[in-house]
C-alpha cells in the first residue's frame, strides 16, 4: 500500500495519489449530493481506465467512507451525505495529541470553534486550512466535525532531534503542536547522525496509522548545543538565516554621499544640540533628540528618526526583503535584522558627529509640557552625542557631566508626560524582563532582570508623543466619511470576561480591584501600585497582560486601550519595523496633498506585519526559555523560592524568584495523596489530607529534570517541605 499511495489518478488517465484525488471525487459527488454512485460509475465518471488507478480510486473512495465525508448506501454505491454535504473551511489548532479545534474563516472572536478527535484529523496538522463537515453530536459546548479535505498545509518542515536504530530512523519534532514522531529511511538521513538537530521536510502526510515520512535537509548539529538549539529555533519559527544572495551588495552600492540639492528639500537641523540614548550594546540608532530653548522660554524639541525610506525605494529587492521580513528579531544571542548591515548599523544610524537624514516630529513644549506648536518633515541632523542609558541615568541622577542640563530638562518635560498619560487612563505596566550573562560558547552564567529607570523612561515618553500626534495629524487630514488611509497602532479594551476571571486572580493575592467605582485603567493602576516589589509581582502582571487585547496594526481609526490614545501609530523605528516604513511613506504622501491611498492593499500589508510581528516574539521567547532550561539545568541541587503561577489538571507551575524562570510540579509527583484539580477556584486538593495548593502560594521548589528539546522545567517540591508548600503558605 505505501508506494500505491504515492501515485495519483486525473481525468487523463495518469498516475496521482490517493490522497490528492479525493477532491475529485468529493466534487463529483456534491454535484448529485444524496444520489448514490457504483465505483466502477465513479471511476468512469473520473475518466480512470488503467489497472493501477483504478486501484488508487477505489482506495480513495474507501479512505473518504472511513473518515465519514461520504456513507455507502444499502445497495454498495456511495453518495455525499445530504447532512453532511456543507462544509466549513478553517484553521486547525492543535491542543494536544488527543483533539484539535478548527477555527472558521471569516468568523469573530464570538465564533464558536470546531472539535476534533485526532482520528477525524484526517493527517491535517497545526495551522493547517481544512474542510470540516460537522457531526451530528456536540462535544461539550461546541460542535464537533471530521476534517475530510487539507486545503493548505501551514509548513512542511520541521526542526528536531534525530534518533536512530539499525533499520531506520525518526525525528522527533521541537514545535509542541507536533504530536507525531517523522520516519526517516536511513538513505535519507543526509549526513544526520544520533541525537543531532535536524531540519526534516514532509514527503508523505500521516494518514490512518502511518506516521509521516520525511528527508533530512539540513543538519543544525548536536542537540543542546548552543548554536544548534538556536539555528533549531531560528528554523523551528521559519526565520532566514541570511539574505537573499546579492541583495547586501545593492545594500553596499548606495552611496553615503548627502547632495546640496538633498539638503535643501530638507530642514536643517546640524547646529541643534542632539544626542541618542541607547542600550550599551546598541549598534542602530534609529532615534535622536534635539533640544533647544525658544526666545519665548519654550523648549523645541525634535524627535528625529532615521530617514529608512530616503533609501529603501518602492518595489526595490531590499523594499521587498524588508516587506517579507516586516521587523527584525532579538534572539538570545543574536538579531535577525530587517534590513542589511549597511543600512542598519551604517547608512540610517544616527551616529554622532556625521550628517544623518532623519524624518522628524518637532514641538514647541511650554514649561508643563503642553505642546503649543508641531512640525513634521524630513530633516537632516548631526548628533553631538551618544550615550548610553547608564551615562544618560547619571547625568539625571548627579545633574554633573557633559549635555547634564539638556537631559536633565528632557527628563523633567518627559515626567509631565507621563504624568498626564497616567491621569488619562494609561495602564502602567511594567513587566520584569531579564537579560542572560553568556560566555563565549554561549553558555549562560547567570540571569538578571533588566532594569527600566528615568533614561529609558525619558526616551519612551518623546517617542509615544512622536507616534501619537503623528497618528492625530492624519487622522485630521480625512473626514468622518472619507478618512484617509494610515497605518494605526491600536489595542482594544479588556475583554469584560477575562478581566472578571484576572479580579478574581487577584483576590487571591489578596488583592482587590474596583472596577465599578475607578474604572478599569485606574483600579488595574491601583493593583500594580499595590504589588510593586512583592513576589507576586511578575505573577500578577503577567496575568494581566494575558487579560488585555493584543495589540495589532490596522487601518482601522480606533483607540491604544493601555496608552489611553485615541489615535497612535509607529513612526519611531523603521529600521527595525516595516510598519514604521509605511508610515513615513504615508506621512509624506499626505504632507504633500496626496489623495487616500488604496486601503484594502494597505490592511494586508498591516496583517502580514502583525503576523510577522507574534512570530519575532514567539521566537524570541523560545531563545529565552532555552537558556533559562539550560541555566537551571545546572542548579538540581540548590533549593529555590518560587511563587505559585498556574494550576491546571496535570501540574502546578511555579516561577522561580531569582531567576523568573518557570517550571512545573508535576501531579504524578505528589506522591503524599492524591490531588483533585478545583478549576473553578484554580488549586488542587489532597484527597486525604486536605492539603490546598493554590495560585499566589509561596513555595519551595528543586529541580527534577530539564528538556531542552522541549524546553521545560519540571520541579518537585523541596523535601524538607513534602507536608504542605511552604510553612503558613498553605491554605488549609
Amino acid at each position: 500500500m505505501g508506494n500505491r499511495r504515492k501515485k495519483q489518478t486525473n481525468t487523463n488517465g495518469s498516475d496521482r495519489g490517493a490522497k490528492q484525488v479525493q477532491p475529485l471525487i468529493l466534487d463529483f459527488l456534491g454535484e448529485h449530493p444524496g444520489r448514490g454512485y457504483q465505483i466502477k460509475q465513479i471511476l468512469t465518471a473520473l475518466g480512470v481506465r488503467d489497472k493501477n488507478s483504478k486501484k488508487i480510486v477505489t482506495e480513495a473512495i474507501f479512505r473518504l467512507e472511513d473518515i465519514g465525508a461520504i456513507k455507502k448506501l444499502r445497495n454498495g454505491s456511495f453518495a455525499l451525505d445530504k447532512s453532511e454535504k456543507e462544509t466549513i473551511t478553517g484553521t486547525v489548532d492543535f491542543v494536544n495529541a488527543r483533539f484539535a479545534y478548527v477555527t472558521p474563516d471569516g468568523g469573530d472572536e464570538d465564533t464558536a470553534d470546531i472539535w476534533v478527535s485526532i482520528d477525524d484529523t484526517n493527517g491535517a496538522m497545526d495551522d493547517d486550512k481544512v474542510k470540516v463537515v460537522l457531526k451530528n453530536k456536540k462535544h461539550g459546548k461546541h460542535a464537533e466535525g471530521k476534517i475530510v479535505e487539507v486545503l493548505e498545509r501551514n509548513r512542511d518542515e520541521f526542526v528536531g532531534r534525530l534518533e536512530m536504530s539499525s533499520r531506520y530512523a525518526f525525528v522527533i519534532s521541537d514545535f509542541r503542536k507536533m504530536f507525531y514522531d517523522i520516519f526517516i529511511n536511513l538513505k535519507d538521513l543526509n549526513g544526520a547522525k544520533h541525537n543531532d538537530k535536524v531540519i526534516v521536510k514532509i514527503t508523505q502526510w500521516p494518514e490512518r496509522n502511518k506516521k509521516p515520512e520525511g528527508v533530512v535537509t539540513r543538519v543544525l548539529g548536536k542537540a543542546g548545543e548552543h548554536n544548534a538549539e538556536i539555528h533549531s529555533i531560528i528554523a523551528e519559527f521559519g526565520l532566514p538565516l541570511e539574505f537573499p544572495e546579492g541583495l547586501e551588495t545593492a545594500a553596499e552600492n548606495i552611496s553615503d554621499k548627502i547632495t546640496k540639492a538633498e539638503i535643501a528639500k530638507r530642514r536643517d537641523f546640524r547646529n541643534v544640540t542632539t544626542v541618542t540614548i541607547d542600550p550599551f550594546d546598541a549598534k542602530d540608532f534609529d532615534d535622536a533628540l534635539s533640544v533647544q530653548k525658544l526666545p519665548n522660554g519654550n523648549t523645541e524639541v525634535g524627535i528625529h528618526i532615521a530617514d529608512v525610506t530616503h533609501y529603501v525605494t518602492p518595489n526595490s529587492e531590499l523594499e521587498k526583503e524588508a516587506v517579507n521580513r516586516a521587523t527584525s528579531v532579538y534572539l538570545v544571542d543574536r538579531t535577525i535584522p530587517m534590513l542589511p548591515e549597511r543600512l542598519s548599523n551604517g547608512l540610517c544610524s544616527l551616529r554622532p558627529n556625521e550628517d544623518k537624514l532623519t524624518f522628524s516630529a518637532v514641538f514647541e513644549l511650554d514649561e508643563n509640557a503642553n505642546i503649543k506648536n508641531e512640525w513634521f518633515g524630513r530633516t537632516i541632523i548631526h548628533s553631538d552625542r551618544r550615550f548610553t542609558y547608564e551615562e544618560a541615568q547619571e547625568r539625571i541622577e548627579s545633574g554633573e557631566g557633559d549635555f547634564a542640563e539638556d537631559i536633565n530638562h528632557l527628563n523633567k518635560l518627559a515626567h509631565q508626560l507621563k504624568d498626564r498619560r497616567f491621569k488619562n487612563g494609561a495602564v502602567n505596566f511594567e513587566t520584569v524582563e531579564v537579560k542572560f550573562v553568556l560566555d563565549e560558547n554561549g553558555k549562560p552564567l547567570g540571569i538578571t532582570p533588566k532594569e527600566r529607570k528615568d533614561a529609558h523612561k525619558l526616551i519612551e515618553e518623546f517617542m509615544l508623543m512622536a507616534n501619537k500626534r503623528v497618528a492625530e495629524f492624519v487622522f485630521k487630514k480625512g473626514t468622518r466619511d472619507k478618512p484617509k488611509t494610515f497605518v494605526y497602532r491600536t489595542h482594544d479594551n479588556p475583554d469584560p470576561e477575562k478581566l472578571n476571571t484576572f479580579s478574581n486572580f487577584a483576590v487571591r493575592f489578596g488583592h482587590k480591584m474596583d472596577v465599578e467605582r475607578q474604572g478599569i485603567s485606574k483600579s488595574l493602576n491601583a493593583l500594580i501600585s499595590e504589588i510593586e516589589g512583592k513576589p507576586e509581582q511578575n505573577v500578577l502582571q503577567q496575568l494581566a497582560i494575558r487579560t488585555m487585547a493584543k495589540a495589532k496594526y490596522t487601518t482601522a481609526e480606533n483607540g491604544h486601550f493601555g496608552l489611553a490614545f485615541d489615535h497612535y501609530t509607529h513612526f519611531t523605528s523603521p529600521i527595525r519595523r516595516y510598519p514604521d516604513m509605511m508610515v513615513h511613506r504615508l506621512l509624506q504622501h499626505y504632507l504633500d496633498g496626496g489623495k487616500s491611498v488604496d486601503k484594502e492593499e494597505t490592511e494586508e500589508l498591516c496583517v502580514h506585519a502583525s503576523e510577522r510581528e507574534k512570530r519575532a516574539a514567539d521566537a524570541e521567547r523560545a531563545s529565552i526559555k532555552f537558556k533559562q532550561v539550560e541555566f537551571m539545568a545546572m542548579a538540581e541541587d540548590k533549593v529555590f523560592a518560587g511563587i505559585v503561577s498556574g494550576v491546571t489538571e496535570w501540574g502546578i507551575f511555579v516561577e522561580i524568584t531569582e531567576t523568573k524562570c518557570e517550571g512545573m510540579v508535576r501531579m504524578s509527583d505528589l506522591t503524599d495523596d492524591f490531588y483533585e484539580f478545583d478549576e473553578q477556584n484554580y488549586r488542587v486538593i489532597g484527597k486525604r489530607n486536605k492539603r490546598i495548593i493554590t495560585l499566589g502560594d509561596n513555595v519551595d521548589v528543586r529541580v527534577k529534570a530539564t528538556d531542552i528539546d522541549r524546553r521545560t522545567i519540571d520541579l518537585t517540591f523541596a523535601e524538607d517541605d513534602r507536608k504542605s508548600p511552604r510553612a503558613g503558605s498553605a491554605h488549609k
